[in-house]
């Protein structure tokens, strides 16, 4: 599924895996998210609920662009640059294209939504 990231100067695709976690994560949508940088790596973002993890790898690694939730903490991650395998981490999808205009600011608004 196609989603748009909204920033305030940009709108980024992305896509979404269609996975039962993939799918659960549509199902918040629309969604206003607080994102903020972590460690020089990713920006990340808390959910308004835990998503559903059942069948999800019990591990990844995560590539520049890729979405993800970091299951012990229930929290969204957008990955910019690589990472190694991190237990409790699960890919919800990806970006379409460059990611270049979330890594203008350290934090900032962002509105989830699906693409029509």
């Amino acid at each position: 599924m196609k989603i748009q990231v909204i920033l305030e100067n940009a709108t980024l695709q992305a896509v979404i895996d269609d996975t039962r976690i993939g799918r659960d994560f549509l199902s918040l949508l629309p969604l206003d998210l607080e994102l903020s940088d972590y460690h020089g790596m990713e920006k990340v973002a808390d959910l308004p609920r835990q998503l559903d993890t059942t069948d999800a790898p019990r591990s990844y690694t995560p590539k520049p662009g890729d979405i993800t939730l970091y299951a012990p903490w229930g929290n969204m991650a957008i990955f910019y640059k690589s990472f190694g395998t991190t237990a409790g981490l699960v890919r919800l999808g990806a970006f379409d294209g460059s990611i270049e205009p979330l890594l203008k600011a350290d934090s900032y608004k962002a509105r989830f939504q699906r693409a029509e």
